[in-house]
């Protein structure tokens, strides 16, 4: 009897809540990419014009002398969605700390390298946080349809962001990073989209839509 109580009570106290954790997390995942996958495209030929691209920011280096392979992917995609005639504007949303890291600013030299007018780059140093740049474009820019440029993996949860916002937001993919270089961001990933939902339906409703 005494084996069989110790059997229950770690089934309730250790297994039942773990695998409630992970029902939560495939949920919350499966709930972000199913909803929004029909508004993510890959090619910068089947987006529909629209009057500004919203550029997810990221570091430029992933270590002294290691440039963000996701960084530079995002930005050639801005660029060349601009260059196609896609978006008039492209906003830059990223997080600045110091005049030694700021996202933006080398998200906008990056871009004029591409060949994109620094007149027609907006620019957000507040967008420490995916939920704060989109919906910083909303609140402070005032945008209401955007086109999101981000990673395969990102730009879903910044669409689901955006729906609950308000924001009529469709997404382009830059190109992948191949999974060894980026299997860490994209296995944060699935936390980070948890963290959406309780963030947008738990801790702040009253600020969304």
């Amino acid at each position: 009897m005494a084996r069989k109580r110790w059997s229950v009570f770690f089934f309730r106290m250790v297994v039942l809540p773990l695998l409630l954790l992970a029902a939560g997390v495939v949920g919350c995942n499966l709930w972000i990419v199913l909803s929004t996958r029909d508004r993510v495209f890959n090619a910068v030929e089947r987006i529909e014009e629209r009057e500004i691209g919203v550029v997810l920011g990221t570091s430029k280096k992933t270590g002294p002398d290691t440039p963000n392979a996701h960084f530079v992917n995002r930005l050639d995609a801005a660029a060349a969605l601009f260059k196609e005639g896609k978006v008039k504007q492209l906003l830059v949303s990223g997080y600045r700390d110091s005049q030694y890291y700021d996202e933006t600013r080398d998200m906008i030299a990056k871009l004029k390298e591409l060949g994109v007018p620094e007149q027609v780059i907006l620019a957000d140093d507040q967008g420490i946080r995916t939920l704060d740049s989109v919906a910083r474009a909303k609140t402070i820019f005032g945008l209401e349809r955007i086109v999101i440029i981000s990673d395969d993996f990102h730009v879903n949860r910044a669409l689901f962001i955006a729906e609950r916002y308000g924001i009529d937001a469709i997404a382009l993919r830059s190109e992948s990073v191949g999974y060894v270089s980026s299997r860490k961001v994209r296995f944060r990933e699935y936390f980070a989209r948890v963290k959406a939902v309780i963030d947008l339906y738990l801790i702040l409703p009253e600020r969304a839509k």
